[in-house]
Parts: structure tokens; sequence; C-alpha cells
């Protein structure tokens, strides 16, 4: 899975009912997350920002989706503790990916993960990667960390907040940008295109310019 490929449109199941991605997905931005095993310690703590974030991924249009090689009972179990550790309710789906399906559609999985006949054994851990995918189905961002790593939720959101904002405006967003900040107008418009479009920006370098967005 790179960026700008096209998610597959898989039928999976979920603590929540089974659907295929492409209709959980719909009109709206999604953050699909990946977790080794329900019960583990990293692993609530990230679920439960993500859970507390829920007013936040609201606002922005995403849904957001975990998966794990745990079943659907499991997934229930653990949302209790989630909850309880985070005070917040965990109300997005969990795929049930027991047959590493997903986890292999999307190369979630580690390189260790592989028998040298290039097998998998069933209860092999995925490595915990976040995709964020557009309206268009196609994945506009990746990260990948490991176990004992535990994820920024801030920056998933910030990362997001950059991809729309980059979307809805032909531009990009330099280091560290966070909403109501410069962004940056790209190489490819002309001057004369960007006093157009955006009015007055900054010429800081020929090809690095920087102009403000209505509020």
């Amino acid at each position: 899975m790179r960026i700008n490929d096209t998610i597959p449109d898989l039928d999976v199941t979920t603590d929540q009912g089974s659907f295929s991605l492409h209709t959980w997905l719909g009109d709206s931005w999604g953050i699909i997350f990946s977790h080794p095993k329900d019960f583990t310690p990293v692993c609530t703590t990230e679920f439960g920002a993500v859970a507390q974030l829920a007013a936040e991924w609201d606002a922005r249009g995403a849904k957001v989706l975990g998966v794990s090689v745990d079943g659907v009972d499991e997934h229930r179990q653990w949302k209790g503790d989630i909850e309880s550790f985070s005070g917040a309710k965990a109300g997005f789906p969990i795929v049930a990916d027991g047959d590493l399906a997903m986890s292999k559609a999307f190369d979630m999985l580690p390189a260790d993960a592989y028998l040298p006949d290039g097998r998998t054994p069933a209860d092999s851990a995925t490595v915990r990667t976040v995709f964020i995918v557009g309206p268009d189905k196609q994945v506009k961002l990746m990260m990948t960390y490991p176990m004992t790593v535990g994820r920024n939720f801030g920056e998933i959101l910030r990362a997001l907040d950059a991809l729309q904002t980059a979307a809805a405006n032909g531009v990009a967003t330099p280091a560290n940008w966070t909403v109501g900040e410069d962004v940056i107008i790209p190489p490819a418009v002309s001057n004369d295109d960007a006093t157009a479009k955006f009015g007055e920006f900054e010429t800081v370098f020929p090809y690095l310019r920087r102009t403000s967005l209505p509020d």
C-alpha cells in the first residue's frame, strides 16, 4: 500500500457489524489504525486517546476504524477497559482480522511475521500503522510505529488538518504547521496566478512563497 493507492474494498467483520470498507468510508475522510492484540497496555492508552478525540474527528468529517487479529467478543470486552481508562466512549468499530486478510492487503505485518516459506502464523501481531484515507478512497498518509512506542494522535489530527487544508485550497503546509498559520504556494503556481488566487504573498526564495488563507 502506497500513497495515492485506492484502498481495497474488503468485506470486514467488526464489533459493530459487517460492511465493506468503501461503504463504511462513504464520502468521509477515514482514519484506519491497526494494533497487535486486544488487552495490551500501549494500545489501551492509544484507543483511549482516540475515544477522547471523538468530537475532533466528527468536526473534521472523519471516521475511525481499528484493526486487530482478535475477535468480536474480545473487542467488545476490551472496550470496557478502554472506556474505563479514558473516561470516553469508544464508539468506533474494530475489525476482527483473525485471518489477517486486511493486515496483508494493507501490508501491515512486520518483516519477521513471515515464515521462511512465506506463510504467516495466524497469531502474528500487526505493526501499529495509521492510514489517513480521503473521500476518494485513496491513501493520503501513512505512519508506522513499532510495538513499543505509543502513537501521538495529536500529530495525526494535525496531519489530517494539513491534508484537508491542502486539498481544499491547492496549497502545501510547512513543517510543524497548525491551523491558522501561513501556508506554502506550490512551485507550479505562477506569481500572477498566486496573486489572483491569494492576493499578497511573501517570497522567501523563488521556490518558497508563503501566504495566509482567509479565516
